[in-house]
């Protein structure tokens, strides 16, 4: 069971990812802007994040980069439908361990989200 951050705006894409997360044991949090979840990401310590880039106030790319810069930084996942391969390299080059692009597939999630908690 891992602590795990959810940083999405959107409802029809955040419940459904908190709902599997949670059918898999692990304990899920979520925030809808960028500001919220770096709070969130304070206080509860996760061990992952799963983070939109097209976010109300800080958009994902700075909450990435404050996320990385702390003195225990969470993994992160980019869930994004900024698909473009400058995009998904600047993800990559700023500490995101993975991304995906939206749409995906709720298994190919669990994957990720697997494989980054091993």
């Amino acid at each position: 069971m891992a602590r795990i951050l959810i940083v999405e705006d959107e409802a029809s894409i955040r419940l459904p990812l908190e709902y599997i997360l949670r059918q898999e044991g692990h304990q899920v949090a979520w925030a809808e802007s960028g500001e919220e979840g770096l709070r969130l990401a304070e206080r509860l310590q996760p061990e992952l994040v799963l983070l939109d880039l097209m976010l109300p106030g800080l958009d994902g790319f700075e909450v990435l980069q404050q996320l990385k810069a702390r003195q225990k930084p969470p993994r992160v996942l980019i869930l994004s439908a900024r698909g473009r391969e400058v995009e998904r390299a600047k993800g990559l080059a700023l500490g995101a361990e993975a991304y995906l692009v939206k749409p995906f597939g709720l298994e190919e999630m669990l994957a990720e989200v697997r494989r980054l908690l091993e």
